[in-house]
This record gives structure tokens, C-alpha cells and sequence, in this order.
């Protein structure tokens, strides 16, 4: 008889560092979970700036969908390179960065990343409270829903393996139904989109590769467990692109009945159209329970990001505190103002994954990445990421904290771009720095060589 611990249908996470990670997913449970993760209830009304990213040139139906596929596939294909070291290594995301910048290097964005997914996973448990009082009204009061979510959210990351599953066998198919039965009623109720061009087309691509390069952090995390490397990249890549072209796609016409000003005074306006269509409830039921994945991945992410600085801790004990600690947050502070401090620890993410990637995939790093506790600090790597962290705000024209910004305020002015977003102008700096460092790294070296070789 095969023990429970033993079937690869039942098995879960090891509880510390040094236990091997289990490898189940297959490429429809890894699709699943990124789908989810796609589907986001305030994600419906990013359609105001996907069809209007600089605010003065709104941008015709075509010319939005066709900017939702292909910055969808730019930004999933960058979470998916970053999820493959994840499978090859067996690591999460920041234990990877061990290897990139050496064991004790890697304690500064790993804590970076602990702030900012307890501050992310306070939002989504405030999300899912608006939305649940969307359908309920104030019968039940908002501290109520956020208690329930976040135990539901810390139950899912102590078994985070068997909640993928379940998202693979259930959910998903219940939030395509309710995404279809939405887009059936929408696209017979809502006003015609008309008008535009594609004069803003390049904007809304690195909007919408923003809104995927997003999850870059968490993308290891679970990819390690990931039955191969095509598996984890496959399944990013198209659960992902699949689920945020409707989302986005259904999110237009969302917006076109809620009334783009109401929206743009307060997100959760997007909400009306979804409870007001028939069998609306029901549906908008089905998304708001859904979300939980997104609180779920934020409060996994920060666990195994703290299991980088302590490795043989329980991770059951850590994901309660992590647990704890973010419903608290959800309910006495407000975390629709943390979201700008958020977006700017969010850009230390993309450039660092990219030098990643690079050093990864292109200059032989596969062949000698070191995620010991003793793994030797690598300072030239700093570089490329440092000059990608302030390309980024060069590049940005997305408003963070106000002081912030004023310091990059005359270098954006002096480069004069409408037409690049931050993500993307951080990724190609780093990746261009870090092969020029790769390359006078093979230069030293060959000098060193013929030099003993004289």
C-alpha cells in the first residue's frame, strides 16, 4: 500500500530549506495557477489605461487587444526565464539570488521582497473584503471578511502544493465559466468602443508587460516544483497570456458600463456591472473567492523569502506570522495609500531578474551557480542591476512617492521618452550591462591564460 507521504498526488513542500522540494506540477497545474493569478479583480479596471496610457491619445479596440497579447507575451516570457533556474536548481526565487550575488548579498533583496509581498498580500485580503461587501453589502462588516481571508490564505500556504491542485481540478473551471457568462452579458449591454488609434500602441505594451513582470519575484518559488523546465515555462507563459488578454480584454467593457470616471475616482466602481448582470452574484462570488490565490502566492512568496535568512525554521510557523501579520495590516492601515511605496520597491525586481537571466541562461552561469550558505559574494553584479534599478525611473512615467520622484524629474526631462515604461527600459539596461561585464570577464581570463601559457 502507498503511504500518504509517499504519493506524489499528496505531497507537499519540505518545511525547511534543506529538504528536497517535491517536483508534481505538471504543465496544467502550473497553467492553472498562473491563470488564476492573472484573473485579479481590480485587474478588470486596468483597461483605463491600457486604452489610454498617456491620457491624451486613447487607442482604438485592435490596437488595445493587440497591445494586451503582445506585451502579455513579452512579460510572461520574463517570468518564465526567471521560473526555470527554480526548476533546474530545485530553489525559490530568493535562494536563486544566491548564486547571482553570493549568500549574504542576498539578504538585501530578499528583504526588500518580504516588504513588499506582507504589504502586497495586505492589499489583496483588502480586495477581496471590498468585493465580498459588493455582493453582501454592509451585513458583514469589512474586519469580518479580512479575518476570513486571511485564514483561508494562511491554510493555503501551509499546504501550498495541495492548493495548486485544487486550483488546477476546480477553481479554474469555475472562473472560465464565470468569465464567459460575463462576457456574453457585457458584450450585449455595453457601448460600442469606438474611435482611437494606434498612436499609443508602444505605451500600452509596457503597460501591460508591467502588469506580468510583476510576479518575476514568485516566479521560482513555485517553479522548482515543476516536473521539468518546459513545464514551468509553458505554463506561465500561456496560462498567463491566456487569462490577462480576457481579463483585460473583459475589463474594456467593464469600464465602458461602470463609467471611465467613476472608475478612475475609485477601482472598486468596476465591481458594479459584475454583481448587477443576472446570476451576477453567483459569478462575482466565484472571482472574489478566487482571489484568495493572490494573497495565497504574496504570503507563500514572503515565507520562503524568509527561509533565505532562516533556512531550518519551520515554514508552517513562519506562513502563520506572515499570516498574522498581513491581516493586521489589512485591518488598521490603509493600503490603498502603500501602493506607491510598493510600486518603487517593486523596480529593484526587474532589472535583477533580467541580470539574472543573463548571467543565467547566457554567460555559462547554469554550470556553476552556488546557492550554499557560503556561497562567495559577486560585487560586479551589483552593477548592472544598480544602473537598471535608476534606468528604471529614467524610463518610468508611472508616479510613486512624490519626493522620489522630483530626484529623477530632470533626467527624465533631459532623455524626453513617452513611449517606454520603466519595466522595460530597466531590463534592457541590465541585460546590456551584464553582458559587457561577462564579456570583460572572458577577456580577463583569456589574457590570464595566455599570459601562463608565455
Amino acid at each position: 500500500m502507498t503511504r500518504v507521504a509517499d504519493d506524489p498526488h499528496h505531497a507537499e513542500v519540505p518545511l525547511t530549506l534543506e529538504g528536497a522540494p517535491p517536483k508534481t506540477l505538471g504543465v496544467l497545474d502550473q497553467g492553472a495557477l498562473w491563470a488564476n493569478l492573472a484573473v485579479s479583480l481590480l485587474g478588470f479596471s486596468g483597461a483605463l489605461l491600457l486604452l489610454n496610457p498617456l491620457g491624451d491619445a486613447p487607442l482604438s479596440l485592435a490596437a488595445a487587444l493587440t497591445a494586451t497579447v503582445v506585451g502579455s507575451l513579452i512579460g510572461t516570457t520574463m517570468v518564465g526565464l526567471a521560473a526555470i533556474p527554480g526548476t533546474q536548481t530545485g530553489r525559490p526565487a530568493m535562494v536563486l539570488l544566491r548564486g547571482l550575488f553570493g549568500a549574504r548579498l542576498s539578504y538585501v533583496p530578499s528583504v526588500l521582497n518580504i516588504i513588499q509581498m506582507i504589504g502586497w498580500g495586505a492589499f489583496e485580503l483588502w480586495v477581496i473584503s471590498q468585493g465580498a461587501m459588493a455582493i453582501f453589502g454592509d451585513a458583514v462588516p469589512y474586519a469580518v471578511w479580512v479575518v476570513a481571508a486571511g485564514v483561508l490564505t494562511v491554510a493555503m500556504t501551509i499546504w501550498p502544493l495541495g492548493a495548486v491542485r485544487v486550483l488546477r481540478r476546480y477553481v479554474t473551471i469555475a472562473v472560465i465559466v464565470a468569465l464567459v457568462w460575463y462576457a456574453v452579458d457585457f458584450l450585449s449591454k455595453a457601448p460600442p468602443h469606438t474611435g482611437g488609434d494606434w498612436s499609443a500602441f508602444a505605451p500600452a505594451v509596457d503597460y501591460v508587460i508591467a502588469l506580468s513582470v510583476s510576479w518575476v519575484p514568485i516566479a521560482a518559488d513555485f517553479a522548482r516544483h515543476s516536473r521539468s523546465s518546459r513545464a514551468a515555462f509553458t505554463g506561465v507563459v500561456g496560462g498567463y497570456t491566456l487569462a490577462q488578454v480576457a481579463c483585460l480584454g473583459l475589463g474594456v467593457y467593464a469600464v465602458a458600463m461602470a463609467g471611465a470616471a467613476a472608475v478612475t475616482a475609485d477601482g472598486t466602481a468596476v465591481f458594479g456591472p459584475f454583481v448587477a448582470a443576472p446570476l451576477g452574484a453567483l459569478f462575482f462570488a466565484v472571482l472574489v473567492l478566487r482571489e484568495t490565490d493572490q494573497s495565497f502566492a504574496n504570503v507563500y512568496s514572503t515565507t520562503v523569502s524568509l527561509q533565505n535568512l532562516m533556512p531550518r525554521v519551520d515554514r508552517r510557523v513562519i506562513s502563520v506570522v506572515i499570516g498574522v501579520v498581513t491581516t493586521a495590516i489589512a485591518l488598521v492601515v490603509d493600503v490603498t495609500s502603500y501602493g506607491a511605496f510598493l510600486g518603487l520597491i517593486g523596480a529593484v525586481f526587474v532589472p535583477m531578474f533580467a541580470v539574472l537571466a543573463v548571467d543565467y541562461f547566457l554567460l555559462g552561469g547554469r554550470t556553476r551557480w552556488n546557492t550554499e550558505e557560503d556561497a562567495p559574494a559577486r560585487w560586479s553584479m551589483l552593477v548592472p542591476w544598480a544602473l537598471g534599478f535608476a534606468a528604471y525611473w529614467v524610463t518610468t512615467g508611472t508616479p510613486t512617492v512624490e519626493a522620489w520622484d522630483r530626484i529623477w524629474l530632470p533626467l527624465r526631462e533631459a532623455v524626453r521618452q513617452p513611449w517606454m515604461n520603466g519595466a522595460l527600459g530597466a531590463a534592457i539596461v541590465a541585460v546590456v550591462v551584464t553582458l559587457a561585464i561577462g564579456g570583460l570577464r572572458r577577456g580577463s581570463r583569456d589574457g590570464s591564460r595566455r599570459g601562463s601559457r608565455q
